[in-house]
Parts: C-alpha cells; sequence; structure tokens
C-alpha cells in the first residue's frame, strides 16, 4: 500500500496546494448543486467539445465524484470528470470506480489537469478554512478555468437538504444561490448556517446577506396565506415577490419550483 501511495504521489510532482479535508460525504449529498448544474449549465455544457468538470475535494469516498458524472453525462457524451483530492490514500480507492471518462488525481486548488476544465465543483472545501484565504483560492482556480469556465464554491449539509453556493468567472463572482428541501426550514434565512465561507460569517446587521435573508424572510411570511396550497407554491410566490421588490433575482419559475433561488452577487457582496 506505501509503494502504491508513492506511485500515486509521483504522478504530479508539485506539492499540492491546499489542506486535507474531513472528507465526510453521503451518496447523494450534492443533488441539489448537480441538479443545477444540469439544468442552467447545459448549454455550456452541450457547447463544449469534450468538456472536462472537476470534482475538487470530492472527499474520503468517490460517491459524489460519481454521480456527478452520471447526472452530466446525459448532457455531452463526450463529457469527462476528473475528481482532484490532496491525499494520496483517497485517489487510491477512487481507482476502482475510474473509467474512461471518469478519473482521479492527486492534487488541489492549482488543478494539475492537462486540458483547463469548464466547470469546477468545489463543495464542502473552502468552508475549513480562513475568510481571508477565499479570495486567494478563488483566484487560484480561476486563473485554471477555461476561457468560459465556471467555478462553483459550494456548502450543504450531511444529507443535502439545504445547501448554497457561488457561482464565479474568471473575472470574480457572478451569483449566489440558495437551495432547500421544502418542509425542511420553517424561516427561508435558516440556509444561513450553510453559507459558503465567503459570506456565513457577515450574516450581521450592515450587511447585504444579511438584508438579502431576512428580505426573503419576510416575503415567506407575506405569503403565509398560501402555506395550505403547499410549501412550493409559497416559495414561488415570495421569490417573485422579492424580484418585484427590485431585488436582482437571476432565475425564474422553473427554478423556483425546485427550492432554488439565485442572486447577482453584488446584491450580496460582503461590505
Amino acid at each position: 500500500m506505501v509503494q502504491r501511495a508513492q506511485k500515486i504521489q509521483s504522478m504530479n510532482s508539485a506539492k499540492p496546494i491546499g489542506n486535507i479535508t474531513r472528507g465526510t460525504t453521503n451518496p447523494n449529498r450534492l443533488r441539489r448543486i448537480d441538479r443545477w448544474l444540469a439544468g442552467t449549465q447545459s448549454r455550456r455544457l452541450k457547447a463544449s467539445r469534450e468538456p472536462l468538470v472537476v470534482d475538487l475535494g470530492y472527499g474520503a469516498s468517490p460517491a459524489t465524484a460519481v454521480e456527478l458524472f452520471e447526472r452530466l453525462i446525459e448532457i455531452n457524451p463526450e463529457l469527462r470528470v476528473t475528481g482532484i483530492e490532496i491525499e494520496p490514500e483517497r485517489v487510491l480507492l477512487a481507482q476502482e470506480v475510474a473509467t474512461e471518462q471518469l478519473s482521479f488525481i492527486l492534487g488541489g486548488f492549482e488543478i494539475p489537469t492537462p486540458q483547463r476544465p469548464l466547470i469546477v465543483r468545489a463543495f464542502n472545501v473552502l468552508r475549513q478554512y480562513e475568510e481571508a484565504d477565499v479570495a486567494g483560492i478563488w483566484a487560484t482556480v480561476c486563473e485554471r478555468l477555461a476561457p468560459d469556465g465556471l467555478f462553483v464554491d459550494g456548502t450543504c449539509d450531511e444529507i443535502g437538504r439545504r445547501a448554497s453556493w457561488i457561482a464565479l468567472q474568471k473575472a470574480g463572482p457572478v451569483s449566489l444561490t440558495v437551495a432547500q428541501r421544502f418542509g425542511s426550514f420553517e424561516l427561508p434565512s435558516e440556509v444561513a448556517e450553510r453559507l459558503p465561507k465567503a459570506l456565513i460569517h457577515r450574516n450581521l446587521p450592515g450587511e447585504r446577506i444579511y438584508d438579502f435573508l431576512r428580505a426573503l424572510d419576510q416575503h415567506w411570511l407575506q405569503n403565509s396565506a398560501l402555506a395550505p396550497f403547499g410549501n412550493r407554491q409559497r416559495w414561488q410566490a415570495s421569490c417573485r415577490g422579492l424580484k418585484d421588490a427590485g431585488w436582482p433575482v437571476l432565475d425564474g419559475p422553473e427554478r423556483w419550483r425546485l427550492g432554488e433561488l439565485t442572486i447577482a452577487w453584488r446584491a450580496v457582496a460582503p461590505q
């Protein structure tokens, strides 16, 4: 086993950038972000020939990387997924499920793939770093993206009921998406405990993310009369009300009905 680990280590002579994470994961945990990628990014995936998608910091089990591949391969049969981990033993374990289009390599935020990735997904990775580290990590990853690439930095709970993620392009952050299972919250702002590292400590009076979550709660409460018709109807009305109130909501009913809401980064960026 030691010799095999050394072989994996030698695949990338440069020291990976980053720290070893706890690696905890669960099957189907990242279904909300995968659904968002398959839906909102389908044109990006279809327009690219042999697009590369990276699952950065997939954890102790390759399950979520396998699920990502299975969900996106339906959009573009030529798509390839590469899981990147900083822990050699995790890379060794993942080789058991590797295929020609699904691979696993040793690495970190430097993204040591020969091809520049079209999409990089990093979930529950940056939350284990300091807030001051985030900007540098974002810049490092975005530098490796394909010209029209996207980096998704997100966080979710242990079984994927609540999630949020920031989408970034080479020029920087574009949007924040919150996604929750209906029935798992009393107020939408409960997603605050699963905000990405760049925002989780900013949910305080005077910060934009605080104002956004309070406004979302307000519309949720104002639409309480729709509760008998189901939380989906109430959520869609809340999202519509938020948009009508002038918030830069970037998606519409098709995504709202899934429990999602995407808003322009400028509306929630730290002060």
